[in-house]
């Protein structure tokens, strides 16, 4: 197996890479989703809402504490779970600078 080749990509690059690829899956999409549209702490209630068994929704969470998109509270013996503001901001920064970088220049293969 190789060696990955991330310190010749910039921080920025790398970051949105971790970003990325940890929204990379429909479980997680739900999960942010579901984040969003109560905007505010959730606790159990990502088993009911999408039907998933507990390991899974942990583990999904983890993958998306790990790239910084949400953040925990511990509250008695539950974790509860939002959207990190500044790490959701930037990523939407991020890749709306991306998608604006693109001209059509219409002479492309």
């Amino acid at each position: 197996m190789g060696t990955t080749k991330s310190e010749i990509f910039t921080e920025e690059q790398n970051k949105l890479a971790v970003q990325l690829k940890a929204i990379a899956h429909p479980a997680r999409i739900a999960i942010l989703q579901e984040l969003i549209k109560v905007n505010a702490c959730i606790c159990g209630d990502l088993v009911e809402e999408l039907g998933l068994a507990q390991a899974t929704i942990s583990q999904h969470l983890k993958e998306l504490k790990n790239a910084g998109l949400i953040k925990g509270t511990i509250e008695g013996v539950s974790v509860c779970y939002c959207i990190e503001p500044k790490a959701w901001g930037n990523l939407q920064n991020e890749l709306n600078s991306l998608f604006r970088s693109f001209k059509d220049p219409q002479t492309c293969c």
